[in-house]
């Protein structure tokens, strides 16, 4: 039984490594897209506001939102998994009187974890605060007509 399922050991394992990349790219577009937001809440949004076009502005906040949005849900999904992964193999070297390697991949797991919460942290502050300015922008316009 043990061999059998060998096969799936090792599919789950190469996984670590796309999954900590993935992580990495998630903090570096929640960087991103605060550096965005920042820009947009100071000068887009004014600019989108001018062309009072509606269903432009309803068309710009609705991918932006779910944009944020997947940033706020799938990093910590990808943290979760890239915490998991490490610590079967750790645990087992456990097993076999190895400490050291539990250490090592209770140390991935941890980094994985705060790596997951902090893409995600930033997608959810971010997507918190679109969604109320694109509220506002449009009650604001709609009170105009």
């Amino acid at each position: 039984m043990n061999d059998a399922l060998s096969w799936l050991h090792q599919a789950v394992t190469w996984l670590l490594t796309p999954a900590l990349f993935a992580l990495i790219m998630a903090c570096a577009i929640a960087l991103a897209e605060a550096g965005l937001a920042f820009g947009e809440r100071f000068w887009g949004l004014k600019r989108l506001a001018a062309t009072g076009d509606l269903q432009l502005i309803q068309r710009v906040a609705r991918h932006r939102l779910e944009r944020a949005d997947l940033l706020a849900r799938i990093p910590p999904m990808l943290g979760l998994m890239a915490t998991i992964i490490p610590l079967g193999p750790g645990l087992a070297a456990l097993g076999q009187g190895n400490p050291s390697e539990l250490a090592s991949a209770v140390t991935v797991a941890f980094d994985a974890t705060v790596l997951g919460l902090v893409a995600g942290i930033g997608g959810l502050v971010v997507g918190k605060l679109r969604r109320r300015w694109y509220e506002e922008m449009l009650e604001a316009l709609e009170g105009d007509e």
